[in-house]
């Protein structure tokens, strides 16, 4: 049998204070987390792994209502397995297109840290 975890021992393993986990079951992200006989919650391996990749969603930018969609199509079964694909690869090219972004201010930034060390050089040596 496995290992059930209660909100706190959830929390402290993935990182997510027991509030969001909370707000996630109520807003319908997290569905199905099992309950003891005193009503609470037992997270299972299923839901740790899911909780670990909403937070790979939010960590990539995804907003909440694009969770919250690609979440209920997921509770829908295979039937949606094309449309969540599909948001993800979506997803997938906005967060290439911003890397590639990030990428090219950085090289800016970079420019411009190579251009002040020549002037401190210049200044430097000039007095």
């Amino acid at each position: 049998m496995e290992k059930l975890l209660n909100i706190q021992e959830m929390s402290k393993l993935i990182g997510l204070s027991t509030h969001t986990l909370r707000y996630y079951e109520k807003i319908g992200m997290l569905k199905g987390v099992a309950r003891n006989e005193q009503g609470y919650r037992c997270y299972s391996e299923a839901d740790l792994l899911w909780i670990q990749f909403l937070i790979c969603l939010r960590e990539m930018d995804m907003p909440i209502s694009e969770m919250m969609h690609y979440s209920n199509l997921r509770t829908q079964g295979d039937s949606t397995v094309y449309e969540r694909r599909v948001m993800l690869e979506a997803h997938q090219d906005k967060v290439v297109q911003q890397m590639n972004k990030l990428n090219e201010n950085l090289g800016r930034i970079g420019a411009k840290i190579e251009h002040y060390k020549g002037l401190e050089k210049t200044v430097f040596c000039e007095k």
